[in-house]
């Protein structure tokens, strides 16, 4: 990226750098000049970095972006739309009425929009706002001490200004899931959520990071999630990507466990003109366990993006990784997993799959399914496949009297579904199953003979 293309997020910087949230904090601000020095040399990913050679941002780059929102009463949820407009769209999104939730509207917690139920004392659910004013120690390994993969990540350390923050004591297991759902509708609008998970020794917890667009506008979410699974530690993430038909959606997630703790994380990506997500995991301990499954489904132009890498550190390790894709129209899809087994990471067991579903002679998918192995007593497989739908499937169904559409729309729905099933709330998998069944030609035929 040119050195002139970098000027709006110098200005920007600059302008916004004292009215942060935690500005008061001399670590914090220390941190956010460094990472802004790091993107400032990083600049943004292009098609000659390996790990971005099939998704060009230059568009991020090049368009004007605001770094804070028209309105300063966002923060209660108003903006554009009044309250009983956005407490519709709160409702119809919200998984789970009477359980936890955490509401962001463009950026910026909305107290009015969200429910705390009652917790244990000692755990902390709240703001990242609200944590660098009473937990601000508990925040400055994940901030100050974080290396930043790529520009992207190093600019949402520099404008990190709210987003979600827990912190589990050891022995604390939370049944139910805490759903942090962030709202978007104002246009041009660059937004930096920064999330952090602390999981003390064998607690327990399940997050939903949920994003939708309220619109059709332009923006762009930048979000960070770091994640802390301390020894036996049960971590379940799941992501649910529903940006707007024109956003820009990146994020990253970086896990670290510890011994027998496990993570597992279920990514789905549905909205968004560009999305690209990076999951990784990295083993630190014996006998810890991972699991990544995720889910893309596209149609028009669109770009959906997820690498993910699970770094097997220590012996004993498991991981499993099931991804599948559905491509229709001129969409383009990439996946790249990646598995790491070091030296010392003996008796490593690790397997994983990803399979793509082509449903239009223009849809495109590349795949890269990675195994880096320097382990000798190991258990390591993966593969990948890309196809149309099974004529004998299709032969199957037809001979039996159902239509050719319907037949085709069939066979999509079960693709899908099956990474679907693999979610343990039955309030987030039957939302799914909604949405599959609204990307999925007859639809609604389907539904109703289910």
């Amino acid at each position: 990226m040119k050195d002139e293309s970098l000027d709006q997020f110098h200005r920007a910087f600059s302008q916004v750098l004292r009215t942060l949230p935690g500005a008061e904090l001399p670590w914090l601000r220390a941190a956010r000049r460094s990472a802004f020095e790091e993107f400032n040399a990083l600049g943004f990913p292009t098609t000659r970095h390996e790990d971005w050679k099939y998704t060009n941002v230059a568009a991020i780059g090049k368009r004007s972006w605001r770094f804070a929102p028209q309105r300063s009463d966002l923060a209660d949820g108003a903006g554009r739309l009044d309250d009983r407009e956005m407490r519709r769209i709160v409702d119809a999104l919200v998984l789970d009425p009477a359980g936890h939730r955490l509401v962001f509207v463009n950026g910026h917690y909305a107290p009015r929009l969200s429910r705390l139920n009652s917790l244990p004392h000692c755990v902390f659910l709240g703001s990242l706002t609200r944590a660098l004013r009473e937990i601000p120690q508990r925040l400055e390994t994940a901030i100050a001490s974080q290396t930043h993969a790529d520009g992207f990540a190093a600019l949402n350390t520099a404008f990190l200004a709210d987003g979600f923050a827990v912190v589990l004591p050891p022995g604390e297991v939370i049944e139910q899931p805490f759903h942090m759902l962030f709202l978007s509708h104002d246009a041009g609008l660059a937004v930096q959520p920064f999330n952090v998970v602390f999981a003390g020794a064998r607690s327990g917890c399940a997050i939903i990071e949920h994003f939708a667009g309220m619109g059709d506008d332009a923006y762009w979410t930048n979000a960070v999630t770091r994640i802390v699974a301390d020894e036996q530690a049960d971590v379940r993430h799941y992501r649910l990507q529903q940006e707007s038909a024109k956003a820009f959606h990146i994020a990253s997630v970086a896990v670290s466990q510890q011994r027998a703790s496990c993570f597992a994380s279920h990514a789905f990506a549905f909205g968004g003109a560009l999305s690209r997500t990076d999951i990784s995991s990295r083993l630190n301990a014996v006998n810890a366990q991972a699991t990544l499954t995720g889910l893309y489904f596209a149609g028009g132009r669109q770009h959906v993006d997820h690498h993910t890498c699970i770094d097997h550190a220590e012996p004993h390790g498991t991981s499993r990784e099931y991804y599948r894709g559905v491509l229709d129209g001129a969409a383009h899809g990439v996946f790249n997993g990646r598995v790491v087994v070091h030296h010392d990471a003996q008796k490593t067991d690790t397997h994983q799959a990803n399979h793509n579903l082509l449903l239009s002679r223009e849809a495109e998918i590349d795949t890269k399914p990675q195994l880096e192995i320097y382990a000798d007593d190991v258990k390591c497989t993966h593969g990948a496949t890309v196809g149309q739908l099974d004529e004998d499937q299709l032969f199957y169904l037809r001979v039996r009297g159902v239509e050719e559409r319907m037949a085709r729309a069939l066979l999509t729905y079960a693709f899908a579904r099956d990474v679907v099933e693999r979610v343990r709330i039955d309030s987030l998998r039957g939302r799914l199953e909604s949405l599959l069944l609204a990307h999925t030609k007859e639809g609604e035929r389907i539904r109703e003979l289910l």
